[in-house]
């Protein structure tokens, strides 16, 4: 069983994407995707809402602090944004970490159609990276 943490600043949009995408993208009775933050602001509902209308319902997950997965042996720890990667705490284990910094969507100022516009294209974005982490390293 491979683990794999997706970690973000608040663990609202970005990281609660990526973790909806890898868990649809691989086996569950292989890998376990866990996701977290530096800080806990609640999942938001747009990233819910675009996330639904790709086909990945994440409307049961939570917010979590990354605190609460230090027990567990992660394989790869994935960051999606700067300030999660400079304030990741030390994992007690041998877990690859990548990174990666999508922009936020949910600091874009504009019409609701223009903050939908930039939430769908920071998930095909994520989509398109989480695809990618998958194959290269097959899970």
């Amino acid at each position: 069983m491979k683990n794999i943490l997706v970690l973000c600043t608040g663990n609202s949009c970005r990281s609660q994407m990526a973790h909806g995408y890898l868990a649809h993208f691989t086996d569950s009775d292989k890998v376990t995707v866990y996701s977290a933050g530096v800080e806990t602001h609640g999942v938001n509902a747009l990233a819910v809402a675009i996330m639904k209308e790709d086909g990945v319902d994440i409307s049961k997950h939570t917010s979590n602090h990354v605190e609460e997965y230090f027990e567990i042996p992660f394989d790869y720890v994935i960051t999606v944004c700067d300030n999660a990667k400079e304030r990741c705490p030390f994992f007690p284990t041998q877990a690859v970490k990548l990174h990666y910094n999508f922009p936020d969507p949910s600091k874009v100022k504009g019409s609701t159609m223009e903050v939908i516009e930039e939430f769908r294209r920071v998930r095909e974005m994520i989509k398109d990276y989480c695809k990618d982490f998958v194959a290269t390293h097959n899970l």
